[in-house]
């Protein structure tokens, strides 16, 4: 089992691949490509956290599940960690910031790196 810290998917998310300039011509395109490149290195077992905005408002096509669409399809076990795109949206994750301590080190998980404190162990 690995663990691995990854964010900004925005699935369904048309404008990002304007504003962050992204070589897609579609949301299929782009959801499809971040699927396939996740799961080239995720496995099953693996544990997966997830940094805030995971996708943008439930996805275009709907429904407050939508969200669960597409971590079905995505390899390993998730733990979400609120973005600041995830107030609207299907997700509904309450944690904002979470602290582990791995190897050696203490780690602070939050989306937006000033909302970490880093007085805390």
């Amino acid at each position: 089992m690995n663990y691995w810290w990854t964010s900004d998917y925005h699935f369904s998310h048309f404008n990002i691949i304007r504003y962050c300039k992204r070589p897609f011509e579609t949301v299929e395109e782009m959801n499809e490509t971040i699927i396939r490149r996740h799961n080239e290195r995720v496995k099953s077992n693996d544990t997966v956290f997830f940094l805030g905005d995971f996708i943008f408002k439930g996805g275009k096509e709907g429904g407050v599940e939508k969200y669960r669409q597409f971590e079905k399809r995505l390899n390993g076990k998730f733990i979400f960690i609120k973005g600041n795109h995830d107030r609207n949206n299907s997700l509904r994750t309450i944690i904002t910031k979470m602290y582990i301590h791995y190897g050696s080190k203490d780690i602070c998980m939050t989306h937006r790196a000033e909302d970490a404190d880093p007085s805390v162990p």
